[in-house]
């Protein structure tokens, strides 16, 4: 019996440590197919951070070549442009230059031809007397714009034009005093102060166009009269009896009125 029992033990003892040896070898594979699994998934994320680093340099050389390429294309665009701008702008220089020589010259000859009015005109034009009726200034071929025949013209029609304002405001004044009374019907006394208040309006009016009339009859004077205070050129002898107090050309003038439009 001593002897089963021992045998027993031998038994139970080497089957325990034929159990704890093969844990150990399974415990032992784990960890070497677990170190293979770290080890395969390092080398992975090497690898793709190997990819993405050349991909990386790949895009910064196609970047640099299309820097490269693009760089003196949009330069040498811009230059052209640069160019095409100042020679616009020299063109525009010129012209301005051109018409400011023009308009200087004829303004040289003007005045030198209203100072030195020694001698009566030769023509015999009737001069006008009153603003409304006159007879149209008649060109000759060859007449030379704002000649002392024209500034003489311009002049009688601007005088003309100003003794007439002058009358009206007398005949305003004259009437206002002559015809103010107290009406006892408060609608009579309404509508002659409505008659007043528009007839002091279009005096205040013609107060304004007098001091253009004066200004113009300076600039006669002084051989300025009939040209473009913008850009210098004539503004022409129909325009000017048509408004004998226009200073800006009929494209100034345009231009003028769209820009007020514009701002309003």
């Amino acid at each position: 019996m001593a002897v089963s029992k021992k045998k027993v033990a031998k038994k139970k003892t080497v089957a325990s440590k034929k159990k704890v040896a093969g844990k150990k070898k399974v415990a032992s594979k784990k960890k070497v197919v677990a170190k293979k699994k770290v080890i395969a998934t390092k080398k992975s994320v090497a690898k793709k951070k190997v990819v993405a680093k050349k991909k990386v340099a790949v895009k910064k050389k196609a970047a640099a070549v299309s820097k490269k390429k693009a760089t003196p294309t949009r330069k040498k665009s811009v230059a052209k442009k640069k160019v095409v701008a100042k020679k616009k702008v020299a063109s525009v220089k010129k012209v301005v230059s051109k018409k400011k020589a023009i308009s200087s010259k004829k303004k040289i000859v003007s005045k030198k031809k209203v100072s030195n009015k020694k001698t009566t005109s030769s023509k015999n034009r009737e001069l006008p007397t009153s603003f409304e009726d006159f007879t149209p200034y008649k060109e000759e071929k060859g007449e030379e714009y704002m000649n002392p025949d024209q500034a003489e013209h311009f002049k009688h029609l601007l005088l003309a034009w100003l003794k007439e304002l002058q009358e009206e405001v007398d005949r305003t004044v004259d009437h206002m005093q002559s015809d103010a009374s107290n009406f006892s019907d408060p609608s009579d006394r309404a509508t002659q102060e409505e008659e007043f208040a528009l007839e002091l309006r279009t005096r205040d009016r013609e107060r304004k166009l007098t001091k253009k009339i004066r200004t113009a009859l300076a600039a006669i004077e002084s051989g300025d009269y009939g040209f473009c205070e913008v850009c210098g050129i004539e503004i022409g002898i129909r325009r000017l009896e048509a408004r004998p107090t226009a200073t800006l050309c009929i494209d100034c003038k345009t231009l003028d009125e769209i820009k007020e439009k514009q701002m309003g």
